[in-house]
């Protein structure tokens, strides 16, 4: 299947109208394990935090600003789709590196399949930043 009519196809399922999260929408990103949890359990990822001599922050933020493609000026341009800044440079963001998926492998972003990201930046669109909590914890 053509990547662009994928990631349409994901966006599509993983719209859920704004009323479903009147309250917000709240990502978990739990280091320990490795994995991101949407909304109650809407969805639940693998996910790649800070490897050793770099750190995924702890605490909880709003999103500071969305990007549909952002390179990364720090780390050769690496490319970061559907990026959620939500800490400064830290971002949710979308990864090729696939395989490193539930362990540590970052610099400090939480990385997660690129379609898990496109899903999850939609999501934050449609709710929106200030009705959306990013929570980072050990």
């Amino acid at each position: 299947m053509h990547k662009a009519l994928f990631i349409a196809a994901t966006l599509a399922f993983a719209r859920v109208p704004s009323a479903a999260f009147a309250d917000a929408l709240v990502a978990r990103i739990n280091v320990s394990t490795q994995t991101m949890t949407v909304g109650r359990v809407l969805h639940q990822w693998p996910v790649s935090t800070a490897r050793r001599g770099y750190v995924t922050p702890r605490g909880s933020w709003r999103p500071k600003r969305l990007s549909r493609m952002w390179y990364s000026s720090k780390y050769e341009n690496s490319p970061m789709p559907y990026s959620v800044f939500y800490y400064g440079g830290y971002a949710i963001h979308g990864t090729g590196a696939v395989k490193q998926l539930g362990r540590p492998a970052s610099h400090g972003c939480v990385r997660l399949r690129i379609a898990n990201a496109a899903a999850f930046y939609a999501l934050v669109k449609e709710v929106g930043p200030s009705k959306t909590r990013i929570v980072v914890t050990k």
